[in-house]
């Protein structure tokens, strides 16, 4: 049951007559927030926050994009930010994917023609890859921020993913363990900025939603191989949030003629709020990623989702991008290498 007042409040007390919204399925009142371009827009892109956070925190990413007339777009989730229900809690994923589509479907009525890309960011990456099994003629292009694929093997071992899955049957709202805010960004305007943020959820993360998060990991782990939608992967190979090793796995197993992945060496988890010479080149990486594929700037068309390439045809871009830790004003080394790699085989 939605935890709603009888006077209809958002959890900063402002009545939602006032507060641009949705009202999703359930009746429960979804913040919208929207990033308009002076001009006339082009594209439409969609932005997918993560877990116990709230998409305000977007500000740059969406300022980089809407200077190219894109419309930026987002909604802070069931029981997250500035929306309606119990906090950091649902009973299926699939509500988060609803509830994306629905925002979707809402934008794209208003803007049939234009081309629509997805940022997923964490928790947000999840709902993005998920929502794009299901419908990825939608998307033009998907950029995946720290991407929450993978599970790690020492902390969530086989047994503890199932005694959580176990314990959210009979306890959802049971406490299974909470987020440091120092791994955020190794930023420390960042890390204050969010452990200050009355709208990121401080608690402990409760035993529901961990195990929902898991499963939806495992769908995606299990369907890698169907992808052949163009996709950036960005992750931190220092993040303790989300494994980078997901990221890695997807790259390897995607049969997408378009992707790329780069790993920025030292980085946490918040690639956009690091520190400053790593953020800008976040920023600016997707801003880039998502231009080069605009219809309009390209001489063909912008990357259809496509059929299975062979193998052999087949050529992905690697990008490596490196800040050392014992010089961080130098510019960061890029290393791109044009590689042909070992298709894995399918796991059974």
């Amino acid at each position: 049951m939605a935890e709603v007042t009888a006077s209809r409040l958002s959890p900063l007390g402002k009545p939602y007559s006032e507060l641009k919204h949705i009202v999703n399925a359930d009746g429960q009142n979804l913040y919208c927030k929207y990033w308009e371009p002076e001009e006339e827009p082009i594209a439409l892109v969609v932005l997918v926050h993560g877990m116990g956070e709230h998409c305000e925190r977007y500000d740059r990413i969406a300022g980089a994009l809407t200077k190219h007339n894109m419309l930026v777009f987002a909604h802070d989730h069931v029981g997250h930010g500035q929306s309606e229900g119990i906090r950091l809690d649902v009973k299926t994923f699939q509500v988060y994917i609803r509830d994306l589509f629905q925002h979707i479907d809402v934008m794209k009525k208003k803007h049939p023609k234009l081309p629509l890309f997805m940022v997923g960011h964490s928790m947000g990456g999840t709902i993005a890859i998920l929502a794009a099994f299901e419908r990825s003629s939608l998307f033009t292009g998907i950029v995946l921020s720290s991407p929450a694929i993978d599970v790690n093997p020492v902390t969530a071992t086989p047994f503890k993913v199932f005694m959580a899955k176990m314990v959210a049957s009979i306890i959802p709202q049971l406490p299974i363990g909470s987020l440091d805010p120092n791994d955020v960004s190794r930023n420390p305007e960042s890390v204050k900025s969010y452990s200050e943020d009355p709208l990121v959820y401080h608690s402990a993360i409760k035993a529901r939603i961990g195990a929902q998060t898991v499963k939806g990991m495992e769908r995606i782990r299990n369907g890698l191989s169907d992808i052949r939608w163009p996709f950036l992967l960005q992750h931190g190979d220092e993040d303790k949030m989300a494994e980078v090793s997901g990221s890695r796995l997807m790259y390897e197993k995607a049969a997408s003629k378009d992707k790329t992945l780069t790993i920025y060496e030292g980085s946490y988890h918040e690639l956009d709020k690091e520190l400053e010479e790593v953020a800008a080149k976040v920023v600016g990486e997707i801003e880039e990623w998502i231009v080069k594929r605009l219809p309009s700037q390209n001489s063909q068309e912008a990357p259809e989702p496509e059929a299975a390439a062979d193998d052999k045809d087949r050529k992905e871009d690697v990008e490596v991008i490196t800040a050392t830790a014992e010089d961080r004003k130098e510019e960061a080394e890029v290393n791109t290498e044009d590689v042909q790699p070992e298709v894995p085989a399918e796991s059974s």
